[in-house]
């Protein structure tokens, strides 16, 4: 080997060895946090869960249906009779938003969930509005998705009530109807805080959990917390043609051309990868816990960043669509009839923008490869993405300090949010909004949710209480 092609080698190998050698010195860290055994406050706090989950609140962006949710504020009022009684309740169309005076209004914080859940179908073990309890969880639509977390705020209130409290600063309790369709109930609720001139320090809304193996091989249960969410749009795809016989097929008829753009999509995405900062932050934090190989790649991102772009989307979907733009073709129509072409077909698809490549130049990117096939775009609805709560910022310590608090030896870590909630309506009125339920997803609850056999363990439910329990009652 001559002395160039040895230099050229050992300058490849140089950077390898250098992140193997990081990696070896790199502490080994476990985030072995499980929920302590409490019978009796597992007991009520899931018989309480079983009750919320009972009351049927699907909510129908056609059909309001305002009195199904005011048959679920009766039953709060039941089961929390000294939070109806000593804080001030606001309703608005169905929305919730209750206040309690602190010690000091400097910082308000707001604690929200969503009370509406949506449509139960299919077969399940247990009747999705039965509430039932069985084998250690609360089974039915909405005990995961968020019927756990609101009852874990309200009954907190309730306590900290009981025994006397007063908060360190002003809380505010909201619950909107509208989350699952992104409807207006969430901005009714900001709009009610505008008015009173209220900017919250800290929302801590759902998004975010505490997930048992975040990332496949990465062992235990880890604080996700959500600090932004990408945008999303539904956008139409419209072919045309003259139509005619289905026995004398024309080349590159409608339903042709949507196949070869949906292909193209699927097969060539034009969205560029980038790693959010976040994302970043997320790898860093989670290496420790990670086995060797793992450890190699997410410890040091400077030299595997490219490598990583390339193998994260078909290794975790989940993974894949924190890094770009993602596009997910959801209906389709052409033809009434089996034996005629269509004049006309159209593919809808759900796209989500990601902040490198926003709202706009997302649109432009799809909107020319559409072009080259001859396709009509037509943008239903957009909203881009919000802007991140700041991980090295006050709220976010806030936060991060009551989950050491409730949850010895849970690793907490930021996570990008890939679907929507509530919390990006209050982006403009609050800069740490914080997407964390303090309840414990494993596979089968994340499953569950708008799926089959929904369910939450009743084990978790304790810490979830006294987590809302440690943010009103901390020093800020």
């Amino acid at each position: 080997m001559s002395y160039i092609t040895a230099a050229i080698a050992a300058a490849a190998v140089s950077p390898l060895a250098a992140a193997v050698v990081r990696t070896l010195l790199m502490p080994k860290k476990v985030s072995d946090y499980k929920p302590m055994p409490d019978k009796e406050r597992m007991e009520l706090y899931a018989q309480k869960l079983s009750e919320m989950v009972r009351c049927e609140t699907v909510s129908d962006p056609n059909d309001p249906q305002i009195g199904k949710f005011l048959v679920f504020h009766k039953k709060l009022e039941e089961l929390f009779p000294l939070v109806h009684e000593k804080l001030e309740k606001t309703e608005i169309d169905g929305n919730l938003l209750y206040y309690w005076k602190g010690k000091s209004s400097a910082k308000p914080i707001v604690l929200m969930s969503h009370q509406d859940v949506v449509p139960a179908e299919g077969v399940w073990e247990h009747e999705p509005f039965s509430g039932d309890i069985a084998d250690g969880k609360v089974w039915g639509r909405g005990a995961a998705d968020t019927k756990c977390t609101v009852m874990a705020f309200f009954q907190a209130v309730e306590e900290l009530l009981e025994s006397g409290c007063t908060p360190k600063q002003d809380v505010y309790i909201a619950s909107s109807c509208t989350e699952e369709w992104g409807g207006d109930g969430a901005p009714k609720i900001v709009n009610e805080l505008k008015h009173r001139g209220v900017k919250p320090f800290v929302v801590c809304d759902e998004g975010g959990g505490i997930i048992a193996e975040p990332v496949g091989g990465i062992k235990g249960n880890y604080a996700m917390i959500g600090v932004f969410e990408k945008g999303q749009g539904n956008v139409k795809f419209t072919a045309r043609s003259g139509g005619g016989h289905s026995s004398a097929p024309p080349k590159n008829s409608p339903i042709a051309r949507l196949a070869a753009f949906e292909q193209s999509i699927e097969k060539h995405s034009p969205f560029k990868k980038c790693f959010p900062h976040e994302v970043e932050a997320m790898f860093k934090t989670l290496a420790p816990y990670a086995d060797f190989g793992m450890k190699l790649l997410f410890g040091n991102m400077w030299l595997f960043k490219p490598l990583l772009k390339l193998v994260m989307p078909e290794v975790s979907p989940q993974a894949g669509a924190m890094l770009q733009t993602t596009v997910a073709f959801t209906m389709q129509s052409g033809s009434d009839a089996r034996n005629v072409l269509p004049q006309e077909a159209s593919v809808w698809a759900n796209m989500r923008f990601i902040p490198h490549q926003g709202k706009d130049e997302s649109l432009a990117i799809i909107k020319k490869r559409a072009d080259k096939f001859g396709l009509e775009t037509e943008v239903i609805n957009a909203t881009d993405y919000t802007q991140a709560a700041d991980i090295n910022g006050e709220g976010w310590s806030f936060v991060v300090k009551a989950i050491e608090r409730v949850f010895p030896g849970l690793a907490a870590s930021p996570y990008v949010m890939t679907g929507g909630t509530d919390a990006r309506f209050f982006q403009e009125i609050c800069p740490n909004c914080i997407r964390f339920a303090p309840v414990i997803f494993g596979p089968e609850q994340l499953k569950g949710m708008h799926g089959l056999n929904e369910n939450i363990g009743c084990d978790c439910l304790p810490a979830a209480v006294d987590f809302y329990k440690t943010l009103i009652d901390m020093n800020i």
